[in-house]
């Protein structure tokens, strides 16, 4: 007999669909502009946080800034870092803290570049444009709380998420870009990601869904389980490289940039080979699928623009690699290495919400 149980369908309003859309591709250009920011040098355009040089609208010249703002910035940095090496000794972490506040090159203050103040000023508009747009995620999601929990959930989890990483970022100012914190903060950016891909395919999925086989989705899922791992430890050991390639840089200077790439240690080696591993799980995964595309057209449609994303970025790595770092294409790497886990995570959720679709319509003729 049929269950007549069946999940009460509510209805997403367009504007809320628009408004989760606009908030996902905001995302995406925050994260451009971090990889801009990072390219340029200009993490410490603004020595100070929330606020640049204690200004909402920073200054475009040296003569507008007192004498001495490069010891006043230094010890203000210095007093957030006294605060945040508290928080890590509550949590076990004093020798990290410690490290922190005895590193002399930490309390180093950049004299004022203009263009690499605007640059990061520009960069934490778009943050808090990022913000405004989850706030009004989470205002247009309450609506849905009795019909869906999950699309409030996703949406509060956002905002609590960005609101962490807003003070993460003011630490990695304060610390003058230390580079693990640089890889938490990119590691979050993923994870806000994630979150915001859920509720864009929440808001988005159709009522009805082709189903595939219960074995091909059990193959599709571990796969892009992997595929995700994969993306992940890809992304943290491309910011490995950047990090020695900040040093190199520092060392060579900009007129032996065509050199900086072979003072690289061995993670550039192993991130460079890694790609090939990725490239290959994903063919092998667009292999899976192509016997099957009738069926479930949009996945295959998603895995072959993922594809598409892989192929562009392995692209932009080898311009990298072989015409001397141009400006342009780092963050374009950046972007295109968050858009992959983006893609594979949306397409993980298409093939799990399937595989609940066929196993509720099993039970239902069993």
């Amino acid at each position: 007999m049929q269950n007549q149980t069946h999940n009460k369908s509510f209805i997403i309003s367009s504007y809320y669909r628009k408004l989760v859309t606009v908030t996902v591709v905001a995302v995406y250009l925050l994260i451009l502009a971090g990889g801009i920011v990072r390219s340029t040098g200009s993490g410490m355009g603004c020595p100070d946080w929330p606020k640049c040089f204690g200004q909402w609208v920073p200054p475009t010249s040296a003569e507008e800034l007192p004498e001495d703002y490069q010891d006043f910035y230094a010890e203000y940095r210095h007093q957030k870092n006294i605060k945040f090496a508290k928080y890590l000794d509550v949590f076990g972490y004093s020798e990290i803290g410690k490290a922190i506040l005895e590193d002399e090159s930490i309390k180093e203050e950049a004299a004022f570049n203009a263009s690499k103040t605007w640059t990061e000023y520009v960069n934490r508009l778009l943050g808090a444009l990022v913000g405004f747009l989850i706030i009004l995620c989470v205002a247009g999601s309450i609506k849905h709380i009795k019909d869906s929990k999950t699309v409030f959930l996703l949406a509060f989890a956002s905002l609590i998420l960005v609101l962490i990483q807003g003070w993460i970022g003011s630490v990695v100012v304060s610390t003058n870009l230390l580079s693990w914190l640089i890889t938490v903060h990119m590691v979050l950016a993923l994870v806000i990601l994630a979150v915001l891909t859920a509720l864009y395919f929440v808001v988005n999925r159709k009522t009805e869904k082709k189903i595939l086989m219960i074995k091909e989705h059990k193959t599709l899922t571990y796969v892009l389980v992997i595929a995700m791992l994969m993306i992940l430890v890809q992304i943290i050991l491309g910011t490995q490289v950047r990090e020695s390639l900040d040093i190199v840089a520092s060392r060579l200077g900009e007129a032996l940039r065509g050199s900086w790439i072979e003072g690289l240690g061995i993670e550039f080696y192993i991130h460079r080979s890694f790609s090939i591993a990725i490239a290959i799980i994903h063919i092998y995964l667009l292999f899976k699928l192509y016997s099957i595309k009738d069926k479930m057209s949009s996945i295959f449609r998603n895995v072959k623009m993922l594809m598409t994303f892989i192929i562009i970025e392995i692209l932009s790595g080898t311009i990298m690699a072989y015409f001397a770092i141009p400006f342009w294409a780092q963050p374009i790497h950046l972007v295109l290495g968050s858009m992959i886990f983006g893609t594979q995570f949306y397409i993980f959720l298409q093939v799990v919400y399937t595989t609940q679709k066929t196993n509720k319509k099993e039970y239902a003729i069993s």
